[in-house]
């Protein structure tokens, strides 16, 4: 299944042959084929477990409706008739959404998890959920009038940096934006005349990770994002995304590593993303006569104090934190994307040794950190996925929009 929650996991599972369970199989063979691109007759068959026929008849059906299409046998160099290549459809897309702080941005994501087409529109100021409403709009419009004739959309997948609850899609609270109880999915369905599901930004960053970018093949990761918007965070745990009784879990920058720091927004003191910060790391720079937009861009290179202090101080705090959850989570793999990928690509000794020194031992000896390979669309792709979900779960019967 495509849309992780509690209960649901992030790979297909093994197919079925009894005839019941016919939209089982065609979920499982198109997430298959979601997340792993083309794949042959034979390799689908072996990862199901279903025979020739079953898989052929799947795929044909799966054609038909424009979700997948076969192609040429790759040379494999074994004998017998060559098994033709099952592709994700070129035609199928999903709309993503990404309303910050700074800027609007949208993007049309194929079956795949590759992003076709995108367009960003930067903001004076803090956007208000209408005026982000009509940006992204106009932005949706551009983008689809820029994708091939034919091209149909699945739907709208929207990531916020903010809590989501995730049976209505509503915007509960995001203190950086200032929204607060917006049912803002809603009203961009209304406008489109599309289905429309709302997550948290770095939940649905989390499942990209896992399916698309540094986390694949891990059944426990855990995500951390830093952006303009704080620090987020989501778990993978066996396979399952983590997601809470309201689905706020993975509330990771509110993680208390200094009693004695900032206070934060929220009302605590010290939480990890006051202590790492990506504003503290600019007016550091500036003060050392480097300007704020290049702040990141100069992490791998020597710099004037204090810039330099404040870098060691952020990556100590940063080890720290992700010690202290690697003792909660136990995960196999940490991933760490915005500009933490940045700082750990800087201080990346000494912020694994930081974590080795402050982890309970022995949870963080073999735990594999690693920078966010998705680059500047992880959320892109993360906000598909949710768009993407209700086809992956039941492909049967499913109609897209031109």
């Amino acid at each position: 299944m495509s849309i992780p929650t509690s209960g649901s996991h992030l790979t297909a599972s093994a197919g079925s042959r009894n005839e019941q369970t016919r939209r089982h199989n065609l979920s499982t063979l198109l997430t298959l084929v979601h997340h792993h691109g083309a794949l042959s007759r034979a390799e689908l068959t072996k990862l199901t477990g279903l025979n020739r026929s079953t898989i052929g008849a799947l795929n044909t059906e799966l054609a038909a409706a424009g979700f997948v299409f076969e192609s040429a046998a790759l040379e494999s160099g074994t004998v017998g008739r060559p098994s033709p290549m099952v592709n994700p459809s070129a035609g199928i897309v999903a709309l993503a959404i990404n309303p910050d702080i700074d800027a609007i941005e949208v993007g049309a994501v194929g079956l795949g998890g590759k992003v076709l087409v995108r367009a960003r529109r930067a903001t004076d100021s803090v956007p208000t959920p209408d005026e982000a409403l009509d940006i992204a709009l106009e932005l949706i419009e551009d983008v689809r009038a820029q994708l091939p004739d034919g091209v149909s959309v699945i739907g709208v997948g929207v990531a916020v940096p903010g809590l989501v609850e995730t049976s209505t899609g509503m915007v509960t609270r995001a203190p950086h934006l200032g929204w607060q109880d917006v049912a803002w999915g809603e009203q961009l369905s209304d406008a489109l005349g599309l289905p429309v599901q709302v997550g948290n930004d770095a939940a649905v960053a989390v499942v990209a990770v896992a399916v698309f970018g540094a986390g694949q093949g891990a059944a426990d990761l855990m995500y951390l994002n830093g952006s303009a918007s704080g620090i987020g965070g989501g778990v993978i745990a066996g396979g399952t995304r983590l997601v809470g009784a309201n689905g706020f879990a993975g509330e990771l920058g509110h993680t208390l590593v200094n009693s004695e720091g900032v206070d934060c927004y929220c009302g605590r003191t010290g939480c990890l993303e006051t202590e790492v910060n990506l504003n503290r790391l600019q007016a550091a720079a500036e003060v050392a006569g480097i300007s704020a937009a290049d702040a990141v861009a100069q992490l791998g290179s020597p710099a004037p104090e204090p810039f330099e202090s404040e870098v060691d101080r952020e990556a100590d705090v940063l080890a720290h934190g992700i010690a202290n959850l690697i003792s909660v989570f136990n995960p196999e793999a940490v991933v760490l994307g915005g500009f933490l990928g940045d700082l750990y690509g800087a201080r990346q000794e000494r912020i694994r040794a930081g974590v080795l020194a402050d982890a309970f031992a022995p949870l963080g000896d073999n735990v594999r950190i690693e920078r966010a390979r998705l680059g500047d669309e992880l959320l892109l792709v993360g906000a598909a996925e949710l768009a993407f979900g209700p086809l992956l779960h039941d492909p049967s019967g499913w109609k897209a929009q031109a």
